[in-house]
């Protein structure tokens, strides 16, 4: 390899007969490596998340040594190098907060080191966008490796799906029908081995999305966490990246505006997660693409639902595997890609799909016999959300989809907590649940929008309302929820004029999402509102506060969505 005509990145780190260049390879020799063992050959950077407070990413490290043993098969030298660690279950307020920290730090690690090529390692919720927005902004040829879904979870049984089942049986205590034997024993039970949730959560549709974007290794998104070929995959990303980095094949030679357009179809048939839509907007973003809340809805109508997975379905990702995965699911819908886009193989879609077939009609159904025909996820419009909104219309119950109520509203999630099973709040099943102040600038935009149902209600055996926030909600979630409500309440949107009582009327065939209250009305209360003092006086809060968008432009930065591109690292 050292002896091949190759110009690499790197070797403005190592080839000069520099002082510069000299302590650099003195370094490289300090960790015990010989100079023809990294001078002349590709380096590989292992962006590894790993850490022990994100479970699902507990076997990254034995990978990472996997894909060093790809890189060195294929002549290349391997550099693991640690990366922010977005542990879902555990990080507060909310990693959605830290998925930009996650990309900045990804972008200045990929520009600031020797570095040729990258494996981005992620799987648990932003830790998959937060690598690829990073990655693409630096542009140097890369592979995402999937962490893959854990096993099912079990109880009595029974499976368990995570997030979804955790969900359903806590409004099953509350309700007074779960004693605390089962609630414990569902415990023990729901989350058995390595991987990311195993349910149609946001890790399983993020990572199944940036697999249909061409980012990995074709169907490496379905593969299980504990199976050996996952282990198998990645030392094929180490020899794969190695390749790509010879080729002198970025991410700009493979991500098209119908790369996002066949990323977003896949989330479609899969039931995915709405969170999703916030995402991908803010990766084409990084790629140089404008992708619309119009354009999801627009192929939401076109687009079937085919995969019958949790929180909407009966089966889990261990299922889908068996049945085919992600590329059995895309044979189904291969009239509504756009095949010739290029992947990471080095293969088009269109050429990955030859090796695609389901196994299982029940889990991957066929166009015959949809989970649905279409609307997956819809975008709603209206006075209360100019900018829009999102639902996940097959998540909840359909007699609410076209509802009409009054609106009962919290300022904040604490005064919920506090008030939601206050016996002397008027409330009935038709009222319309409402919480503000949760979205990016008011509280960093956590996963708060599948609201708690007041425990007299679920007592009397309700168990679905139309809730309306400017929060997002976990992908394992479920119900009528309308999310992500643009412009917020901290901004000035019309969320944060509602008053109880207010009617709200909800439409999602008709894309529609009205506060029924005169102008004159609005007005007065416009001139009168307050913007909330932000908790935040320094650090990273106050950045983000300061410069994070609306959920309908992707919740990025400002100043990493514009300017000037910034110019590769000086070495003196």
């Amino acid at each position: 390899m050292s002896g091949r005509d190759v110009r690499l990145r790197s070797d403005r780190w190592f080839r000069p007969d520099t002082l510069k260049a000299f302590g650099h390879r003195s370094r490289i020799k300090q960790l015990g490596f010989a100079g023809g063992e990294f001078v002349g050959r590709p380096v590989i950077g292992i962006i590894n998340t790993w850490s022990e407070i994100t479970p699902c990413h507990q076997h990254f490290r034995q990978r990472a040594e996997d894909v060093k043993r790809g890189v060195w098969s294929s002549g290349g030298f391997p550099l693991e190098i640690p990366a922010l660690s977005l542990s879902e279950p555990f990080q507060k307020p909310t990693t959605m907060m830290y998925r930009n920290l996650l990309a900045l730090e990804t972008e200045e690690l990929i520009r600031s080191y020797p570095l040729d090529g990258v494996v981005l390692m992620g799987g648990c919720d932003k830790t998959v966008p937060g690598l690829v927005m990073g990655a693409l902004s630096a542009g140097l040829p890369l592979i995402f490796l999937p962490a893959g879904p854990m096993l099912r979870g079990t109880w009595r049984g029974g499976p368990l799906g995570s997030g979804t089942d955790s969900w359903r049986y806590w409004a099953e205590r509350r309700a007074g029908l779960l004693d605390d034997t089962a609630w414990t024993e569902i415990e023990d039970g729901i989350a058995r081995s390595p991987g990311h949730c195993m349910t149609m959560g946001t890790a399983s549709t993020m990572t199944a999305a940036v697999d249909a974007l061409g980012l990995t290794l074709p169907g490496a998104s379905s593969i299980l966490a504990v199976d050996s070929g996952h282990a198998r995959m990645a030392a094929r990303c180490g020899r794969r990246i190695v390749e790509l980095v010879l080729e002198g094949v970025g991410p700009d030679a493979i991500l098209t505006p119908a790369s996002f357009d066949n990323a977003v179809t896949a989330v479609l048939a899969l039931g995915g997660s709405t969170n999703a839509v916030i995402h991908l907007v803010a990766m084409a973003a990084r790629a140089g693409f404008e992708l619309t809340l119009d354009r999801f809805d627009e192929l939401s109508r076109a687009t079937p639902v085919l995969a019958d997975i949790a929180p909407t379905g009966r089966f889990l990702m261990e299922d889908f595997t068996y049945a085919g995965g992600l590329l059995g699911l895309l044979t189904r819908i291969r009239d509504l890609l756009s095949l010739d886009s290029l992947t990471v193989s080095g293969r088009t879609i269109g050429e990955e799909l030859g090796a695609g077939a389901v196994y299982n009609d029940e889990v991957i159904r066929s166009r015959e016999r949809p989970v649905a025909d279409n609307g997956a996820l819809v975008v709603v419009r209206g006075s209360l959300a100019p900018d829009g909104a999102v639902v996940k219309p097959h998540a909840g119950d359909p007699r609410l989809l076209r509802h009409e109520g009054p609106a009962v509203v919290f300022d904040d999630m604490a005064e919920l907590s506090a008030r939601i099973d206050d016996p002397s709040l008027a409330i009935t099943e038709n009222s319309v649940l409402v919480l503000r102040n949760a979205g990016p600038v008011g509280a960093g935009m956590p996963e708060w929008g599948m609201l708690p149902l007041p425990r007299a209600l679920l007592e009397r055996g309700v168990r679905d309302m139309v809730r309306i926030s400017d929060a997002r909600m976990s992908g394992t979630s479920y119900g009528t929820c309308v999310l992500h409500v643009a412009p917020e309440a901290a901004v000035g949107g019309p969320l944060a004029l509602v008053r109880a009582g207010d009617v709200i009327r909800l439409d999602v065939a008709a894309r529609t999402l009205d506060l029924l209250v005169d102008g004159s009305e609005l007005a007065v209360r416009r001139a009168a509102w307050l913007p909330r003092a932000s908790r935040y006086g320094r650090g990273y809060g106050r950045l983000f506060a300061e410069h994070v968008g609306q959920a309908n432009t992707g919740c990025d930065f400002d100043f990493l969505c514009a300017g000037r591109p910034t110019p590769e690292p000086e070495i003196f």
